[in-house]
């Protein structure tokens, strides 16, 4: 069995991003548009995290401090389901509150 995740960006003549689809057919998620995507795949062989950061040249400012908000308290959740280290998962959400607040958030 294989589950498939396809991003299309669509790029102006400087190769800047100006509209992302994604779709996860088994999500349920088909060519729907996106502003943002933050990708890591770990490679083992090397150690290393390689990222494919993307974001279309019409992102609002606002939305981006959202999404870095929203994304980094994922991160804090999903270290906690794969370590079970409940203080620097509390750590990690206490940065994500200060985050928030620095920038003015609302949740």
């Amino acid at each position: 069995m294989t589950s498939e995740i396809k991003f299309i960006v669509n790029l102006d003549e400087n190769r800047v991003p100006e509209k992302i689809n994604w779709s996860a057919q088994d999500g349920g998620v088909e060519a729907q548009e996106t502003k943002a995507i933050l990708l890591s795949v770990w490679d083992n062989k090397t150690q290393e995290t390689m990222r494919v950061d993307l974001w279309t040249k019409d992102m609002p400012v606002d939305e981006m401090k959202l999404f870095f908000h929203q994304t980094l308290v994922s991160m804090a959740d999903t270290f906690y389901r794969a370590t079970n280290d409940e203080k620097m998962t509390d750590t990690m959400k206490d940065f994500c509150d200060y985050f928030a607040e620095k920038l003015e958030l609302t949740k």
